[in-house]
């Protein structure tokens, strides 16, 4: 356990963020969930849509440091082409 006034702080501060960014990738996980079962279902529009809805919410997860910038385009690049595939 920290001793120190500035390492118990850090601890304070570090739960705080690792609960907002599990928040943050939980949303993320839930966008691309509905682009799935969208695909699962085979409406390529539903599908459209939901990946419309899904990528700013990527894109926000890069610019708030919770995922690689090449991870979040890879993800997105293949689930654009297993829309266009249907």
């Amino acid at each position: 356990m920290a001793n120190h006034k500035s390492a118990l702080k850090r601890i304070r501060q570090t739960e705080r963020r690792t609960a907002v960014n599990g928040n943050r990738i939980g949303r993320i996980r839930t966008f691309v969930k509905k682009v799935e079962t969208a695909i699962a279902a085979g409406d390529k529009n539903a599908a459209a849509d939901a990946l419309k809805e899904a990528q700013p919410e990527m894109h926000r997860g890069v610019t708030k440091g919770v995922l690689p910038k090449a991870t979040v385009s890879r993800k997105i690049s293949r689930l654009a082409q297993r829309i266009n595939a249907l």
